[in-house]
């Protein structure tokens, strides 16, 4: 009874409620930023309702009507980064907070809690996908002929968007139930239920690395997207990337830094916003690859996301290494830092991915419109991306472990080989 009174259905509620107003925030800020103030017809509400939507993994689905004599195809597939890494970020929050300084929880304590919060949470995404829909009139360019020809028609464009109810929900709680998974395993303070104490030793510092080094990519990235603002000007793009998409951006840039491959294609008027290297790589006739070489040929600075790469693991080694108990051998931390970061570039290329698409055709003949038909897709190699996590992780976890010897850490202190 003290336990539930200590985290009851008013605490779930202040938390659920404190990650959706982070979410809303940040999505307003960036779409604000991105122009969707301007769009009429009280369209903006939807828009940050899907966004936050498609934060947590939910589906918005494009809709398209251009009357009897016309056809529309529409599909955009994102996770606006930057809103789902404050959601969850706040939600950690929220939910750690009556559970800090506890050694052990009850497992059924430790449901209760989670259950209360993933109950109204489920409630909030219930409404929030039910909000997330509209529908926009598309002027058919300057041309004053070509609007004629489409009222005559009956082509004037439609396009809309909406929402998968069930698949949104379940998607949306699922991700919930992530996000709280990685909250225990990353906070060294989270009471676990003592069936599980004996995991925290090879789970614990390895996932609170991986998640430090998420983290410290986000702020390497907002340093350089503030100073491009500062020294090169569109000051309002770079905000709307920083709050809607930075680590969208930052993480693929991970990955290609270890020697990840992503195939992609810029066509028509979409384009990635920053940096500019890579709209041009990808804005050609055929699918391009994206990776350290064909960047390189458009810009030879991109090599430094190898050495920055270096230097991240490495830190990212010797932080796990810190935090584990003096006992762990350094093999051991190399075998548990390859492991997290193949999950960890697992998620990234599962979450990373980008496709949209929209075209307008009459009579079946082309696109109408002059450029309003487009296309923009980047989706990575996985097995060969998660593939080049595991030498990168065993030689981070390896030479972490060599590097934190001389660090006090709990348990016995070695004097031997202990490696």
């Amino acid at each position: 009874m003290r336990a539930g009174s200590r985290h009851g259905w008013a605490q779930a509620l202040v938390t659920v409620l404190a990650g959706l107003l982070a979410m809303a925030v940040v999505a307003v800020l960036g779409l604000w930023a991105a122009g969707a103030g301007d769009l009429p017809d009280g369209s903006f509400g939807p828009i940050v309702a899907a966004t936050v939507v498609t934060a947590v993994g939910g589906t918005v689905k494009l809709t398209g009507s251009a009357g009897d004599l016309a056809s529309t195809q529409a599909g955009l597939t994102v996770i606006p980064l930057s809103v789902t890494l404050t959601g969850a970020l706040v939600l950690a929050w929220g939910f750690l907070r009556p559970l800090r300084h506890r050694a052990v929880a009850g497992a059924a304590e430790l449901a209760g809690w989670a259950g209360r919060v993933a109950a109204l949470w489920l409630i909030a995404l219930i409404g929030l996908t039910l909000a997330a829909r509209h529908t926009f009139d598309i002027p058919l360019g300057d041309d004053d002929t070509l609007a004629e020809l489409g009222d005559l028609f009956g082509a004037s464009p439609e396009v809309g968007f909406t929402t998968d109810v069930p698949l949104s929900v379940f998607v949306g709680v699922v991700w919930l139930a992530g996000v709280l998974v990685v909250t225990l395993l990353v906070s060294r303070g989270a009471p676990l239920p003592a069936g599980l104490l004996r995991f925290q030793t090879s789970v614990r510092p390895a996932a609170f690395a991986m998640v430090a080094l998420l983290l410290v990519c986000v702020v390497i990235g907002v340093i350089v997207a503030l100073v491009v603002a500062a020294t090169k000007g569109h000051a309002r793009e770079t905000f709307a990337v920083i709050l809607l998409g930075i680590p969208n951006l930052v993480w693929l840039a991970l990955t290609i830094g270890l020697g990840a491959t992503w195939n992609g294609r810029v066509e028509g008027p979409f384009g990635l916003p920053m940096p500019h290297v890579l709209d041009e790589v990808l804005r050609t006739p055929d699918v391009s690859e994206l990776n350290l070489r064909t960047l390189a040929e458009h810009d030879g600075r991109v090599w430094w996301l190898l050495v920055v790469d270096v230097v991240l693991l490495l830190a990212a080694g010797f932080v796990m290494a810190a935090r584990s108990p003096a006992r762990v051998r350094a093999w051991q931390h190399a075998v548990h830092m390859a492991l997290a970061l193949m999950l960890t570039v697992f998620m990234i290329c599962l979450v990373g991915r980008i496709s949209a698409h929209f075209g307008l055709s009459v009579l079946g003949i082309g696109d109408l419109g002059g450029g309003l038909g487009g296309e923009l897709f980047l989706r990575p190699r996985l097995w060969g991306a998660v593939g080049l996590a595991v030498p990168w992780g065993l030689a981070a976890g390896f030479a972490g472990a060599l590097l934190a010897r001389r660090v006090r850490r709990r348990g016995e202190v070695r004097t031997g080989g202990g490696s």
